[in-house]
């Protein structure tokens, strides 16, 4: 088996403009939601959940409104994950977190958070997911980076930065919650490796 080789890194967002960008959401989400107290951000495991944490402080700093927080793990409603009966998986199984949403959806704008949006599928399950907890009165989506390339209709309603990629390219997003810095990264494959 081939794997590839990462050839370059670039920053696409440094620290400064990963807070900028994040600023600019949460006055998007402020100035598209009359009543704040309705709404609830839901970040998706992993790097979604500290972005909607930064999101929610960012928010009631601005509006002076308490707003929901709360996270969901999509691991048993990706189409790509496997479990087989009785039989080793066939791939590295993701690690299972805890969802947490300790408050009613119904009524609610429940904006999912997460990194990238790519092809769709991350954010598919995740509705499905929020669905099996209740029945919000809208949905919407906010993304750090959308580098094109869906396979499902899912487009952002806040997005911090279009980054078109070859699909050979790969956007990282690295948190200081996480990974110790903040940035944003476009990841370029080279000549595949044996290994």
């Amino acid at each position: 088996m081939t794997v590839p080789n990462l050839a370059g890194e670039k920053v696409v967002l440094d620290a400064e403009a990963l807070g900028r960008t994040l600023s600019r959401i949460a006055h998007e989400i402020i100035e598209r939601n009359e009543d704040l107290a309705k709404v609830a951000l839901v970040g998706i495991h992993s790097r979604g959940v500290p972005l909607a944490e930064r999101l929610k402080q960012l928010i009631e700093e601005r509006a002076g409104v308490v707003i929901d927080l709360g996270s969901v793990d999509i691991t048993f409603y990706r189409d790509d994950v496997s479990v087989r009966a009785g039989e080793p998986p066939q791939h590295p199984q993701p690690i299972v977190r805890a969802s947490r949403l300790d408050f009613p959806l119904e009524g609610r704008t429940c904006i999912l958070v997460d990194d990238v949006l790519y092809t769709g599928r991350t954010i598919r399950a995740a509705i499905e997911a929020l669905f099996d907890y209740g029945r919000p009165a809208r949905v919407q989506l906010a993304v750090v980076a959308d580098r094109g390339h869906r396979e499902l209709p899912i487009r952002p309603d806040y997005v911090g930065k279009n980054l078109p990629t070859a699909r050979g390219e790969r956007i990282q997003v690295q948190l200081v919650e996480i990974d110790g810095i903040d940035q944003v990264l476009l990841l370029t494959a080279g000549e595949p490796a044996n290994g």
